[in-house]
């Protein structure tokens, strides 16, 4: 399995530190509003990759934090007058609504919020302070970038370069790029005393911590000074990830702190970044009243992690007609007639045996889920093609290639209801025939009448696509 690691530039193979087991950890939400598309390709992009990588017989731990201390929840808090946590508690309820609607949330097995993590963050403030990459200005608490010689290796920028991006001003820092590891506290924020050391001298330091120190310190105390992969989306390199192995390397004295870096692409409107400061962003519960979840995830799955993504409303329409053509060529090839029989099927083994061998090798190839995807549909729509050319299968080879298809579409994230499963009414699948044979006739009259009757006898609605004949309940 090859892996292109941010850090490198490259792909490796992907060899974990300890044998069949992985320590993924993923920048999870920042709870101050609700999630929107660009968070849900973030979240599923890397659910996607978790995944694969238990279909492929990895112990995967995987923890994605919960930011609940931050500028914006503060500000936000504010704006509504309440108290910050409640804000936090509200957005992360919502949150977790957002993850379970879109299939993320069973996969990930810890969310662990920031402030649950203050002692652990005190105790790596003070080893950074111990080792001289620590100073106090007040109660601010700052990190000494030039202490650190490895600092632009992530991101790749001159140290020069960096005052120009996301540098926190504050007057007295030895460097302009210096980051907060504790902020002191200002009047109506929330906030802790902690006991320090800095320069032999004791002191309590009253505030809340920097965004950075919140990463590494949950890590930490969860994984141990190294893991294997840390993802997040591409907008995080700098200053988020550089500043997180910059406090991380300093304390533990282990390199890499990560293994894998993997940078996922962000979530483009009209040529713009979608994000709530520009207010150009579609919240995930709204885009699924009106769409399938798993339509969204095909739609993500449509494009490679690693680059950016274009949305637009008729993407998300291409993606849930692509995701009933799906439903219902499958459902054409599980209700076939069947006998009973252990009979081997060598046309249908060999399209599961291709379709096995190339989304594996797509997968293995740095996650490469368009190329996954476009076996996916090619073997479902050859199953649905033998179906429709043979009266009757061996019920032991038809089980076999459903469940083949099933476990391959649930790395994935789609398919994963039962609606394949349910029968044409009968005489719906003898009118749809028809109406297909009349197509072919070019008497579209006569098939549009029998569209209605499918609509208004059956409640079954019938669409043409460039993908084939799509049918499907009106409730779906």
């Amino acid at each position: 399995m090859l892996i292109y690691n941010t850090l490198s530039r490259k792909k490796e193979q992907f060899v974990p530190l300890k044998g069949k087991e992985v320590k993924m950890f993923v920048c999870g939400q920042t709870v101050y509003d609700d999630a929107h598309l660009g968070h849900a390709k973030n979240y599923v992009n890397f659910d996607v990759i978790s995944r694969w990588l238990r279909y492929s017989g990895y112990l995967v731990h995987y923890v994605q934090n919960i930011t609940d201390i931050d500028d914006k929840i503060i500000k936000r808090a504010q704006e509504q007058g309440l108290d910050s946590i409640d804000l936090a508690r509200k957005y992360e309820a919502r949150f977790m609504e957002d993850m379970d609607a879109i299939g993320v949330k069973k996969n990930v097995d810890e969310y662990p919020r920031s402030h649950d993590y203050i002692d652990t963050i005190r105790d790596q403030i003070q080893l950074l302070a111990d080792k001289g990459y620590a100073y106090a200005l007040g109660d601010d608490i700052y990190y000494d970038v030039a202490r650190f010689g490895d600092y632009v290796n992530l991101s790749g920028m001159k140290l020069s370069e960096l005052e120009k991006h996301r540098v926190e001003p504050k007057e007295g820092k030895k460097n302009p790029y210096d980051f907060a590891l504790w902020k002191g506290a200002k009047e109506g924020e929330p906030s802790w005393k902690i006991k320090l050391t800095m320069e032999g001298s004791s002191g309590t330091f009253n505030g809340r911590p920097g965004w950075h120190i919140e990463d590494t310190a949950i890590t930490y105390a969860i994984f141990g000074s190294q893991y294997d992969i840390h993802g997040g989306a591409q907008e995080l390199i700098f200053p988020h990830h550089t500043n997180e192995i910059a406090q991380a390397e300093a304390a533990f004295g282990v390199k890499p702190f990560v293994r894998y870096w993997m940078h996922a692409g962000i979530m483009l409107i009209k040529g713009e970044k979608m994000s709530k400061s520009l207010r150009n962003f579609i919240r995930i519960r709204d885009l699924i009243r009106q769409y399938d979840p798993e339509a969204l995830r095909l739609l993500i799955c449509s494009t490679h992690y690693r680059k950016d993504m274009a949305y637009g409303d008729n993407l998300i329409k291409d993606a849930q007609s692509k995701l009933r053509l799906l439903y219902s060529s499958l459902s054409v090839f599980y209700n076939m007639n069947t006998a009973k029989s252990s009979q081997r099927c060598a046309e249908v083994e060999e399209i599961i045996a291709n379709l096995r061998s190339g989304f594996s090798q797509a997968m293995d190839d740095d996650f490469n889920t368009p190329l996954a995807l476009t076996h996916l549909i090619s073997a479902i729509t050859q199953l649905r093609s033998y179906a429709e050319s043979y009266p009757e299968i061996g019920d032991t080879a038809k089980e076999n290639a459903v469940n083949e298809v099933l476990r391959m579409a649930g790395v994935l994230g789609i398919l994963e209801k039962g609606t394949y499963k349910e029968k044409l009414p009968d005489g719906g699948a003898s009118l749809i025939k028809e109406r297909e044979k009349l197509r072919k006739e070019k008497r579209f009259s006569e098939a549009d009448g029998i569209r209605s009757r499918l609509r208004e006898e059956f409640g079954i609605v019938v669409e043409d696509s460039e993908y084939g004949t799509i049918w499907y309940r009106q409730s779906s």
